[in-house]
């Protein structure tokens, strides 16, 4: 119930392109599998599409049904005139004749019944979609359930440099693993953070637009932590706002059988295991040392570690039986 049609074009006419299939390749083999190789979207991949005609009824069969997701993605040339943004076709004829109007890709989504309906556009000015030019410029128009992922805004140029769009790489990147968060969940905002942050301000500005009231997941991945792990905060914060408290038999180092400076209590194995999850919890910024730089001290001069808020966040969720 996760469908997925991608779309590059290179062969215009004039102006053509040499990054749009290698993008739309790329989306296709990461959609198609999660990390760990199990199934993820069912993808229809179609390149060089050659008419309006034929990238409109693909874009009216993705938005049929009533899919969990259903996903656009486009690599392509765009354009934009007072009437609003397109996504140029081989066969376009004038500046009012250019291909596939934007208003028209919105119109499909809105009326949709899947679940979920995801655009993501690298092409020029592709920040036009959503936006109703004859209301006013910024004045965006989203049914809910629609989330909207471009590379740059409605004024904007999208840039190729080595064979991708610069959009586009930095998609690949965020959806093997780039902006994942600790379940190894990818999101449409996760994404939109990663590109963001990457892009410099002088450089073209993704956007991003969404009306949704549920959590979306477009790619699972290897988790930073084991939810078997995360699972385990409440048992060893009772209290989110208490500290866990280390001494030194939680360092396995700590042993007369290591020829270095060694302290009692001596190592205790269970203390062990539970050091190396919150060692590991630490690592993703879950929990910090009490008044020690790492954890090692925090152990060896028994302090202690508490969470972070992120932490308290994870534990909330733990608490709740949300993960």
């Amino acid at each position: 119930m996760r469908k997925a049609l991608v779309v590059g074009i290179n062969d215009y006419p004039s102006a053509s392109l040499k990054g749009c299939i290698n993008d739309a390749n790329d989306v296709t083999r990461l959609l198609e599998r999660n990390g760990d190789g199990s199934p993820n979207f069912d993808v229809r991949a179609v390149n060089d599409i050659p008419t309006k005609g034929q990238l409109l009824s693909l874009i009216d069969e993705l938005f049929a049904g009533d899919s969990d997701i259903a996903l656009f993605y486009y690599s392509g040339h765009g354009f934009i005139n007072e009437l609003g943004g397109y996504l140029v076709t081989p066969d376009f004829q004038s500046k009012y004749d250019m291909g596939v109007s934007m208003n028209d890709i919105l119109v499909e989504a809105n009326k949709s019944k899947c679940k979920n309906r995801i655009i993501i556009l690298d092409c020029c000015h592709a920040g036009a979609l959503g936006e109703c030019p004859s209301i006013k410029d910024d004045a965006t128009i989203i049914g809910q359930g629609v989330t909207i992922l471009t590379a740059s805004r409605n004024s904007e140029s999208a840039v190729e440099i080595g064979g991708h769009g610069v959009f586009t790489n930095l998609l690949l990147a965020a959806l093997d693993g780039g902006a994942a968060d600790l379940n190894g969940n990818v999101t449409p905002g996760s994404i939109y953070a990663y590109i963001d942050q990457a892009l410099g301000e002088w450089e073209q500005r993704p956007m991003f637009k969404t009306n949704i009231t549920r959590f979306i997941s477009l790619r699972k991945v290897e988790a930073q932590v084991p939810v078997e792990v995360l699972r385990r905060l409440t048992t060893y914060f009772p209290d989110p706002c208490q500290p866990h408290r280390l001494d030194p038999s939680y360092e396995y180092t700590n042993s007369p059988s290591v020829e270095h400076k060694y302290l009692e209590p001596y190592a205790i194995d269970e203390n062990v295991r539970i050091f190396k999850d919150l060692q590991l919890m630490e690592s993703v910024g879950l929990v910090i040392p009490i008044d020690e730089e790492h954890m090692y001290y925090a152990a060896m001069n028994s302090t202690g570690c508490k969470l972070t808020p992120v932490g308290q966040h994870y534990w909330n969720l733990v608490h709740t039986k949300r993960l």
